[in-house]
Parts: C-alpha cells; sequence; structure tokens
C-alpha cells in the first residue's frame, strides 16, 4: 500500500465517530487494520464493539474515506505530521489514555515525549498576580530543570493559557498548544503571532481535528483531555467554581497523574475553583517551582549529592521596601505600611500575600509581619 493510502484509512478511521485511541486498540487486538474496517461486513465490526451493526453501514464509512482524502491532502500541502494512535510518534503519555484520539495532527517539531511536560491551565479572566506567578513559574522551571528538558502544554486561550505560552517562548522553552479545531483556522485569531511564534521556535500547534470539522463548543471541553492526558502534572492557576480548567484537573486525575494548583484568598473569584481542589484533595498546594519539582521526585540540574538547591526569588522594588520595612519595624501595622511606603491599601495587600506565599514573610498575630528563615 502507498503511504498516502495507508495515511488516506487512518485519517479515515480515526475521523469515524466515538472512534477513540482505546477502541483502535480493539479492533488491532483483533486484527482488523484501517484499510480492514472500511472492507470488513458490518457485522463483524458489531461483533468487535458490542456496537449495532447500522453503526458501521458502508454509506457512513464510504463517506469517511472520500473526506479522508481531501484531509490526507491537506496534510500533505502543509507538511502536517498527522500521526495515528499505534504508531510511532504518538505521545507516550498520552497512548495510556483509553479515551485519547486516534489521530493526532502537528504542525511544528516538539519532542511531545520530553523528560519534563507541565500542562499549565486557568481562566481566561485572568488577574495580574496570577499572570505573574505563571510567568515566575515558567521561569523558574526552566532554570531548575534546563529550557531543552522542560515542555509546557496549554490551550492557547485567553489568561492563564497564553501566558503560559508567552513565558515559555521567553525562556527558550517549547510549548504546546492543543486546539480545538483544524490547523486550516486559528482561535482565538488574536493569538496567532503567538502560535506563529511556538511553531518558529520549536514548540507546536496540535489537534485531533480534521480541517473540514466545524468548531463547536464541546469541542474545548474535549481537548482538555489531551492538555491533561499529555502531561506529568496539571497545575491550575486561578480558577472560579466552574470553568474548563477545573475540567481539566478532574481529568488529570482520573488518568492518575499529580494535579497542582495556587492558592488564593478566599474572597477573591478566580481562587475559589483552585482552593476547592486543594481542600478536596484533588490537587496539592503550589507555592513555587520547588513544591512542584519536589512532588514530581524530578532532579532539579543544579544539585549536589542529591540536595535540590534552592532558587532563589528575585523580588521587584515594591517588594523589596516592603521586607525591608518589616526588617526595620516589624511592630509596623498594614496601615502604617501604607502610610510609609506611599502604596494603597489594596495594592499592599496583594503584594503581601505574593510574599506570604513565596516563603518571604509570616502573618503574627495583631496585624503584623516578621521575616521567614529566606530571609
Amino acid at each position: 500500500m502507498k503511504p498516502d493510502e495507508e495515511l488516506t484509512y487512518q485519517i479515515a478511521m480515526a475521523s469515524y465517530r466515538n472512534m477513540t485511541r482505546g477502541t483502535v486498540a480493539q479492533f488491532s487486538a483483533r486484527g482488523i487494520s484501517p484499510e480492514m474496517f472500511f472492507c470488513r461486513e458490518a457485522s463483524t465490526l458489531s461483533a468487535i464493539t458490542g456496537i449495532k451493526a447500522t453503526f458501521f453501514d458502508s454509506a457512513r464509512r464510504d463517506a469517511c474515506l472520500r473526506n479522508a482524502e481531501m484531509e490526507t491532502a491537506f496534510v500533505n500541502d502543509n507538511k502536517i505530521r498527522a500521526v495515528f494512535a499505534d504508531k510511532d510518534g504518538y505521545p507516550q503519555r498520552l497512548r495510556e489514555c483509553d479515551d485519547a484520539p486516534a489521530m493526532l495532527y502537528t504542525l511544528g517539531e516538539a519532542q511531545l515525549d520530553s523528560p519534563h511536560v507541565i500542562s499549565i491551565v486557568g481562566t481566561r479572566h485572568a488577574t495580574a498576580y496570577g499572570m505573574d506567578f505563571t510567568t515566575r513559574l515558567v521561569k523558574d522551571l526552566a532554570s531548575a530543570l534546563g529550557p531543552k528538558n522542560l515542555l509546557i502544554v496549554s490551550g492557547l486561550a485567553y489568561g492563564i493559557d497564553v501566558t503560559a505560552h508567552r513565558a515559555a517562548l521567553a525562556e527558550k522553552v517549547p510549548t504546546v498548544a492543543v486546539l480545538a479545531h483544524g490547523l486550516n483556522t486559528l482561535y482565538p485569531a488574536d493569538h496567532r503571532a503567538t502560535a506563529t511564534q511556538i511553531i518558529r521556535e520549536g514548540g507546536a500547534l496540535i489537534t485531533e481535528y480534521c480541517s473540514s470539522d466545524s468548531i463547536h463548543r464541546g469541542n474545548f471541553l474535549a481537548r482538555n483531555r489531551i492538555v491533561a492526558g499529555m502531561a506529568d502534572v496539571t497545575v491550575v492557576v486561578e480558577s472560579d467554581i466552574k470553568g474548563g480548567a477545573l475540567a481539566t484537573a478532574r481529568m488529570a486525575s482520573a488518568y492518575n497523574r499529580e494535579v497542582m494548583a495556587m492558592p488564593g484568598r478566599v474572597s477573591d473569584t478566580y481562587s475559589r475553583g483552585c482552593n476547592a481542589l486543594i481542600a478536596s484533595n484533588i490537587a496539592l498546594m503550589l507555592r513555587d517551582a520547588g513544591d512542584l519539582i519536589d512532588a514530581l521526585g524530578w532532579q532539579a540540574r543544579h544539585s549536589s549529592e542529591g540536595t535540590q538547591t534552592e532558587m532563589k526569588l528575585e523580588l521587584n522594588e515594591e517588594q523589596q521596601a516592603v521586607l525591608d520595612m518589616i526588617k526595620k519595624r516589624p511592630e509596623a501595622t498594614v496601615n502604617e505600611m501604607c502610610v510609609a511606603l506611599g502604596l494603597p491599601y489594596s495594592r499592599l495587600s496583594s503584594i503581601l500575600f505574593e510574599m506570604e506565599m513565596d516563603d518571604l514573610i509570616i502573618p503574627v498575630p495583631g496585624g503584623h509581619y516578621t521575616t521567614s528563615s529566606k530571609n
């Protein structure tokens, strides 16, 4: 069989309704290849799956083949790599998930089986604190593990997703954007420049959808299982009590993958989901890159005799001013610090919370703070 013919049969089988990696494995175990799937009697396929024979109607299968021929031409014309579920090149971590896609379409050269794969997801309505946390997390992970030993996966959506991709690009870390549509378009269009940069700098865009597939709401939830299944750990940075990020976290947990979440104030809308994940023991609390490395049992590259070197946090000007004042006047209240530092209460509260999460300061009774052992 010619390579294009084989690919056409694979695309056709993968695009058949409800086909997954697990279903492909089920057929393969009974000696049914993609080509044979379109040649065998519907009754034979029904006997293997337990699904009614009408589901495998010859007219429906013929339509899949015709569409697959056009998709094969699209794949070849656009230098897209199409990897069937039982072939080399299919991500090993994703191969462990029965409901994973039967086919992945990849544009770009990312190594999907990187030693350390981290999915970072979160709200589209990210706060400055959430975006800063994401940026620092990726930066510190790249420093500790090495940019080439790391792969950051997300969904290219607004907010935390695109922040994770851009942080990875800034640190020369390969990053993969999992799309909810075919590679003939890009959503959201505002992120087209970021998508181009991802491909150009060694990352990839991947999807399970053909160019002829329409975009609908269910695609975005379905693609989250790829985000979860590809990674060793899924990190949730800011989420309300409902949303795609929490769905991704629960999928990762169902796959027996580690889940971690950035904690936040109970009064913050987009911390409620993360706090709930932590409270229900679905996720571990994530304060910094060191927490993640410890939880996964990874070895930081800057280590001696098996002991991880502590990563120093770089303080910005405001954080340094707050730290200096606490050292000089540990009896000062938050209101007194606002006056002395010339900061509004809302801004100082945010800074204090960030520094507390980073173990730089410790709250003490009476509304005061003291410095931690890191200082």
